[in-house]
């Protein structure tokens, strides 16, 4: 007797992974999880510092619904920094993972029979987040020819009167693909077009890359009313379980957000969200250990990959 909607909603296939890996483990079976996101790293010692100093401060009450004053005049440096968006905190919204932020801001502007752009490959969770919104996901392929990444000729076949949103990931996660800023530009024009579509910029593995600067769409003026971009300390800070994500996004969203989330958890974790005013005002330098290591792991796969016989 479970409502449609949960019904209609698949189980997340990452954490489903997840969870087969540790059964897997936890018999005695040698076995490497690719699924989930996590860094193997342990988070840096500094924003381990500002928690402990957060304990010690008592910050052990609720805390504001869409985060803390201080944090989110420290995101709005971020973006500024990092970016070159222009955010005032009544346009942020602090939420538990990037994940919830995404439901947020689903929940909050489709209505059943609006459709969702997933540029593919695509992050598992787009496509349920959208279902369960009661909306239907379109998805545009791409292929390894034009390095994962769709065309604006692909986005302008794609889009219909019903369609509300399109959500874009870069770095993308599965493919690790990042859309350059020309590119970005290209499609921009498209969008240009169509004044009533939203765009979802996730840029969670934004300072994850190699050599291809990051470009935010919201940099594009005639986009940046109308694009979400969402990120997160999870990722680059080696801090998934302290669950923080955040939104910069027009005021009227993120009040809309703001409401959304009142009801369904009310403020993130008070102390994760006092470490993490340490990660975003940190220099990318403070992290780059991660990424270099990762960037070493990353030449080792390809060449291994590369002495393997193709048929």
């Amino acid at each position: 007797m479970l409502s449609d909607r949960i019904n209609s909603l698949p189980a997340s296939a990452t954490l489903t992974m997840a969870a087969k890996a540790r059964e897997l483990k936890s018999q005695g079976v040698d076995i490497i999880g690719l699924s989930l996101g996590e860094p193997d790293f342990n988070t840096p010692e500094f924003i381990k510092d500002a928690a402990i100093q957060a304990v010690k401060d008592n910050y052990n009450s609720y805390s504001p619904v869409d985060g803390y004053a201080d944090l989110k005049e420290a995101i709005c440096s971020k973006f500024k920094r990092d970016n070159g968006l222009d955010y005032k905190p009544s346009q942020v919204v602090v939420s538990t993972g990037a994940k919830q932020s995404i439901a947020n801001l689903c929940m909050v502007l489709l209505n059943p029979g609006d459709e969702v752009l997933l540029p593919a490959p695509y992050w598992v969770s787009y496509s349920a987040i959208a279902t369960l919104a009661e909306a239907k996901s379109i998805i545009i392929p791409s292929s390894i020819e034009t390095d994962f990444k769709i065309t604006p000729k692909q986005l302008e076949a794609a889009i219909t009167p019903k369609t509300k949103l399109v959500m874009f990931n870069s770095p993308n996660n599965p493919s690790g693909t990042i859309y350059t800023e020309a590119e970005y530009r290209a499609l921009g024009k498209v969008l240009e077009k169509f004044p009533d579509i939203y765009i979802l910029s996730d840029e969670i593995y934004e300072l994850i890359n190699y050599g291809k600067p990051h470009f935010s769409i919201a940099a594009i003026p005639a986009l940046y009313d109308r694009t979400i971009t969402v990120n997160g300390v999870a990722k680059a800070f080696a801090m998934t379980g302290w669950r923080i994500g955040y939104i910069g996004a027009p005021e009227w969203i993120a009040k809309a957000c703001n409401k959304m989330q009142g009801q369904i958890t009310s403020g993130a974790n008070c102390i994760a969200q006092r470490a993490t005013i340490a990660a975003v005002n940190a220099p990318v330098s403070e992290i780059q250990y991660m990424v270099d290591e990762f960037k070493s792991r990353r030449t080792l796969i390809l060449n291994l990959l590369s002495e393997i016989p193709w048929y």
